[in-house]
């Protein structure tokens, strides 16, 4: 039996586990919502460039939203009911974990992970995985909701684990090797008494929710999407004016560089 959005745990918290939070609300979620074109996203226009240029790649934890097309795309999703409905529309997805991915050292061009890292206790884990799988010169883009002082509700109920500070975000990426290239706003922040409106009713009417979602909200909150502008560097991160940032990164040139532990690639025999 599928877990109603009412019974999903309030925060996310150490009391509670992430994965079990975000599991119990999205394979709700993603069993029943409609399902919109990567084309109808602001991220089409890049996404569209990135792909002509990558021969292989993969958008890690897309759900029902993916925004990579279908065709030519790997996918990897921790809800079992949002792979089956991706299969069944053609596409190249399997369940699986953002802290293990199942794909060979450096092997994709591009990589996307759109508001994944902050679901995952372990950040650093699915980063060490998303740089792992990402070929030399290839293109990883992420997205993440930022400042801890603008945490809300919403934030726990959705299965957010954290919202990131951009010093703390500049440092993990170099941690890891990364550079950023480019870098945009992303999202939107509702007004407060919109995010408690629409909290009420995904917990006391969920079936009257997800049409309200499906048929009203979502349509309303494509059409009003602002177009999604890069600028190099990294300004949109640092200048706190957004509430949710999109990077654009590549692997850091490195000399004579090998693997860490001396082993042979993880992944290096397995299937892609």
């Amino acid at each position: 039996m599928t877990t109603d959005l009412a019974d999903v745990p309030a925060s996310a918290s150490p009391r509670h586990d992430a994965t079990a939070i975000n599991r119990a609300f999205y394979d709700h979620l993603w069993a029943k919502v409609r399902w919109p074109a990567p084309e109808r996203f602001n991220t089409w226009t890049l996404v569209d460039g990135w792909c002509r240029e990558a021969s292989t790649r993969l958008e890690v934890g897309p759900g029902m939203r993916p925004r990579l097309p279908i065709a030519g795309t790997r996918f990897v999703d921790l809800s079992p009911a949002c792979v089956e409905r991706l299969r069944a529309g053609g596409a190249d997805a399997q369940c699986g974990s953002a802290t293990a991915l199942p794909f060979a050292d450096r092997s994709t061009a591009l990589v996307c992970a759109f508001d994944i890292i902050e679901h995952v206790e372990d950040d650093q884990r699915v980063l060490s995985e998303l740089v792992r799988v990402l070929a030399d010169g290839g293109r990883l883009v992420l997205s993440f909701p930022l400042f801890a002082a603008r945490w809300t509700p919403f934030d726990a109920m959705c299965g957010h684990v954290r919202r990131y500070e951009p010093p703390r975000v500049l440092a993990m990426l170099a941690e890891h090797g990364l550079e950023i290239v480019e870098s945009a706003g992303y999202g939107m922040q509702p007004r407060q008494w919109l995010v408690d409106f629409g909290m009420f009713w995904f917990k006391a009417m969920p079936r009257r929710a997800m049409f309200l979602y499906n048929h009203v909200l979502m349509p309303i909150g494509l059409k009003m999407q602002q177009e999604l502008t890069l600028t190099a560097g990294t300004a949109a991160l640092t200048n706190g004016n957004h509430d949710e940032v999109l990077l654009v990164c590549r692997r850091r040139a490195l000399r004579n560089e090998e693997p860490h532990d001396g082993q042979p690639p993880r992944g290096s025999t397995t299937q892609t």
